[in-house]
């Protein structure tokens, strides 16, 4: 049994690829073959969805299913499903699904949150009261994404204190969990210290959950960092998939199968199945019809040989 790199034992991971991961794609699954997906995850261990998106099917056309989806998952049991909303309408919807919760999301940057949403911040935190209002009491739970936590590609470097104004803004409406999102890759480690710290300082309440994208090739650096800090919860997508539809350049998230096995040869236990989540890959490689960015989905396990007799021997 190896020995933890830190003092974590166990770290949560919420798979994003059914929304998130889908979202920018040229190929629109179907329903089917997103049930396919899920229940492929599922199967490996995940217990932890971002699933879906309650938003306008003409924004995002890949996620205008998001009742039905749910719908066709309602006989899988002791899994989380959660599903970004907008607004209150949205904020119905899932209710009316029966999601288990719904994220609030809205961005650090103004630019990318009208390009996002169509509001400006101070109108999206205004719309979250408002839901909060409308669903207490609800069994539905409330949970905060706050997008371009880590740089903004229209403002560049986002001040430290807008993510901590928010986030202080979802304590107050009763939010616990927060994703902390890097919508275009722009999160170093050293921003990400000081994001966690900040919040740490001024929303001591929020439990915050980091959600790297690989833009620049260091999202796993990104994920060390946060792991280093303490922070137990991570999203990513499997294959890699993923990238925002409203920001130029925002390839890819962290690879679900990639992280698991960071963790896994790190001694910390996700309760997921590396082999079966490579497994899920491979469905998602071939529902999307093309070679996806993982790694790990294609190298395999780190002990994952080979028969030498099939390798040809050098001559000479």
């Amino acid at each position: 049994m190896r020995q933890p790199m830190t003092a974590l034992e166990r770290v949560h991971v919420t798979e994003v690829g059914p929304r998130d991961g889908l979202q920018n794609e040229e190929r629109v699954l179907t329903t089917a073959e997103k049930v396919a997906l899920v229940r492929a995850l599922v199967a490996a261990g995940v217990k932890e969805f971002e699933l879906t998106s309650f938003v306008s099917p003409r924004a995002v056309p890949a996620l205008a299913d998001a009742a039905e989806l749910v719908a066709e998952l309602k006989d899988v049991e002791g899994i989380h499903f959660s599903a970004l909303v907008p607004n209150l309408r949205g904020a119905e919807r899932a209710l009316e699904a029966g999601i288990d919760s719904i994220v609030l999301f809205v961005s650090a940057s103004q630019s990318h949150n009208a390009k996002n949403v169509n509001r400006s911040v101070k109108e999206s935190l205004r719309d979250f009261e408002q839901i909060a209002r409308a669903l207490e009491g609800s069994p539905i739970e409330l949970r905060g994404a706050i997008a371009t936590t880590f740089g903004c590609p229209f403002e560049g470097n986002v001040d430290v204190r807008a993510v901590g104004n928010i986030a202080r803004h979802f304590a107050d409406i009763g939010v616990r969990y927060v994703s902390l999102g890097d919508t275009t890759g722009m999160a170093t480690p050293p921003l990400v210290s000081e994001r966690i710290w900040h919040l740490r300082e001024v929303a001591s309440g929020i439990e915050p959950t980091l959600h790297f994208h690989n833009t620049r090739g260091i999202g796993l650096a990104n994920v060390m960092q946060g792991l280093a800090l303490g922070v137990d919860r991570f999203e990513s997508s499997i294959g890699g998939l993923g990238g925002c539809p409203f920001a130029p350049g925002a390839s890819g998230n962290i690879a679900s199968e990639d992280l698991v096995y960071l963790l896994t040869e790190m001694g910390i236990d996700t309760g997921i199945d590396l082999p079966r989540l490579i497994e899920a890959a491979h469905v998602a490689t071939r529902l999307m019809g093309r070679p996806l960015p993982a790694q790990v989905s294609k190298a395999g396990p780190r002990l994952a040989l080979s028969d030498c007799s099939a390798v040809p021997t050098a001559r000479g």
